[in-house]
Formats: C-alpha cells, sequence, structure tokens
C-alpha cells in the first residue's frame, strides 16, 4: 500500500510540472490561442505566489494547462511565467521561471 501511495504521489507532482517541462525544444507551427481568462482563486496561505495557466502543446494541438497555487521557493520569490515566443518557422516555448 505504501509503495502504490508514493508511486501516487510521484505520478502526481511530475504530471503538476508537466506543462512547463515538456515544452523545451519545441518549435510549433501555429500560434498559440488567446490565453484563457481564469478567476484567481482565494490565497491558500502565505508564503504561496500564483502560476497563472498556460497553453501546452501535445505534439498535435494546444490544450489548456489551468493556473494553480505553488509555495514560493524563498521569501519574497516571484513567478515570471512562461510564454510561446515567435520565431523563423514557428513557434517556441520559453518556460517560466522563479525570480527576486
Amino acid at each position: 500500500m505504501r509503495i502504490k501511495i508514493a508511486a501516487l504521489s510521484t505520478v502526481l507532482v511530475l504530471g503538476s510540472m508537466l506543462p512547463m517541462l515538456s515544452q523545451a525544444g519545441v518549435i510549433v507551427a501555429v500560434a498559440p490561442p488567446a490565453p484563457v481568462v481564469e478567476v484567481v482563486p482565494t490565497l491558500p496561505g502565505p508564503g504561496y505566489v500564483w502560476l497563472p495557466g498556460c497553453w501546452t502543446w501535445n505534439g498535435a494541438a494546444y490544450i489548456w494547462a489551468p493556473g494553480r497555487y505553488a509555495r514560493a521557493p524563498w521569501v519574497g520569490a516571484a513567478w515570471a511565467p512562461g510564454r510561446w515566443v515567435g520565431r523563423r518557422g514557428g513557434w517556441a516555448w520559453r518556460g517560466g521561471y522563479w525570480r527576486r
């Protein structure tokens, strides 16, 4: 039972990171759709930062990954969201990062 819980926890953690990790090195010929307007839920507590949703590419189409709260890695950390950048031949994903 503990192994199943540990495995499920790992899948959930990696799954929550997928929108940020899966786009590295991807060039998409079609521009992403306009961002989805999200209602930001109430702050769950001190030390949390809202990470807005983004369009991810699944190899065939854009899929919306909804925003979520995450614990800031240090006091005063701010999230710089990832974005799709126009490049020759298509659109490239530039991932988000924590900044001071």
